[in-house]
């Protein structure tokens, strides 16, 4: 079966820098913002949008965590650093936006707190949404079918495409 690329190596990163650049234009005047990537493609996603953060501006300092969850059950939420989130801008980060339910239950932990702002972040997101969460930075918006479903591709830490099945 042949996929249906929507994304290749080249758009992903042009992507990537352009959803850097406009996190740097939403959070000019903060001076600490918390990537926390949802684990596993959210996770090389964050990463790759943080060294893409150093890049653009050297005096933001970037914290970057990842979330473990079940995305079919996601009750059970684990953080990999666990610090005083209170005042802080999060920016939650994953592969593909759905339903927004995975999104949903990822920012459950960092209510304990009071954060500054919780932000969201998806390379492709899908206009169906069942949950009441919207995508602040997308990389491309795919009008799709409840049939079709979207796969980001990585290999190391590059994300080298996106398909749709």
């Amino acid at each position: 079966m042949s996929r249906n690329y929507i994304l290749d190596k080249e758009t992903v990163a042009r992507k990537l820098q352009r959803m850097a650049y406009e996190i740097v234009e939403n959070n000019l005047d903060e001076k600490e913002i918390i990537l926390a990537g949802i684990r596993e493609n959210g996770s090389v996603i964050a990463r790759n949008i943080e060294q893409l953060l150093h890049a653009i501006n050297s005096n933001i300092k970037i914290w970057n965590i990842e979330i473990a969850l079940d995305k079919k059950a996601p009750h059970d939420i684990k953080l990999s650093g666990e610090t005083d989130f209170t005042d802080k801008v999060i920016i939650v980060v994953d592969d593909v936006a759905n339903s927004g339910r995975t999104m949903l239950y990822a920012i459950k932990p960092f209510l304990a707190y009071l954060p500054k702002k919780i932000q969201t972040l998806a390379l492709v997101e899908r206009t169906h949404k069942a949950y009441p969460v919207s995508t602040d930075y997308v990389g491309l918006s795919v009008a799709t079918t409840l049939q079709e479903h979207i796969f980001v591709e990585v290999e190391g830490e590059v994300v080298s495409g996106a398909y749709m099945e």
